[in-house]
């Protein structure tokens, strides 16, 4: 079973690599880019087919290791 973990920065944390990346993309001409947020994607691959269990792992590998819950959202997609 494939699972894809998606974290981003909550709303209203700053995000200076974001800021970054848009001032540079500016710099190369990109002028009709607005606002980047930068966020993180993990691919997993687990062992088993139990559905339950695998989001019940998933949410516990983000919230002890793979997310900041404190600054970060995550979203998880199982395939």
């Amino acid at each position: 079973m494939k699972a894809r973990v998606t974290v981003t920065l909550k709303n209203g944390v700053l995000d200076p690599q974001g800021k970054a990346i848009e001032h540079a993309l500016s710099g190369l001409g990109f002028g009709g880019v607005g606002q980047v947020r930068q966020g993180k994607v993990f691919d997993i691959e687990l062992v088993g087919t139990d559905k339950a269990k695998a989001e019940a792992d998933l949410k516990a590998m983000c919230d002890k290791l793979l997310a900041n819950t404190v600054i970060e959202n995550y979203a998880v997609e199982i395939a």
